[in-house]
């Protein structure tokens, strides 16, 4: 093998690896991400840029109560429950099946096909969630949502609003409720199908900073 062809050997060596860094960085430590949905108002706003968190997926530590996620969206031809079809013992987000290793890579590693939402978590597993009066009790005391919800926050549910968070799961709503299509009426999502938590956002600069 000539020196050349030696020296683009090792080129093309260098760039993979440094592609399946990339990946392997991006998949289980961080990694950014855009605000495209009005669900997070005002609190988040469309076109910032965010950093989320993936740590978990090494760690397996549950999020907290408070926390902003993201998570791949569940299939809404079948998912989004009505009152007539809604199970309360039940309360669990449906998803259609990835099939084929092109279309796992492409839709898990690399995300290129795949709908996420970005909400709060409002509970985790084994807590009673009750929406009633215009505000969220769980496990029989309301909670306190006065830090990032504006005054005039409407907050009900005729879909999901009186059960218990399955074990391995998340309810998540967003602080815009009006404008947002959430756990309450697609169920709660479970922890692996969660993308990352909300840490950062670099821009706009006016607004850098973490996220509470």
């Amino acid at each position: 093998m000539s020196d050349k062809a030696k020296n683009i050997l090792e080129w093309v060596y260098c760039i993979v690896i440094a592609f399946l860094l990339a990946l392997l960085f991006r998949y289980f430590i961080a990694t950014p991400t855009i605000v495209k949905q009005r669900s997070m108002f005002p609190t988040l706003k469309e076109e910032q840029r965010l950093v989320l968190n993936r740590t978990f997926r090494i760690t397996k530590k549950m999020p907290e109560v408070g926390d902003i996620v993201t998570f791949e969206a569940p299939s809404t031809s079948k998912s989004l429950y009505t009152p007539e079809t809604v199970d309360q013992s039940n309360p669990i987000a449906i998803y259609d099946e990835v099939k084929g290793p092109v279309s796992k890579f492409l839709y898990y590693i690399l995300e290129v096909t795949k709908t996420s939402y970005i909400k709060r978590v409002i509970a985790t597993e084994g807590q009673h969630v009750e929406i009633k009066d215009n505000s969220v009790y769980i496990n029989g005391e309301i909670l306190d949502e006065s830090g990032y919800l504006q005054e005039d926050t409407f907050t009900e549910s005729n879909v999901f609003n009186d059960f218990i968070v399955p074990k391995g799961y998340v309810f998540c709503m967003g602080d815009n409720r009006r404008r947002s299509t959430d756990c309450r009426v697609f169920g709660c999502i479970p922890i692996d199908r969660l993308e990352g938590t909300v840490v950062y956002r670099f821009w706009p600069m006016n607004v850098w900073g973490k996220i509470e």
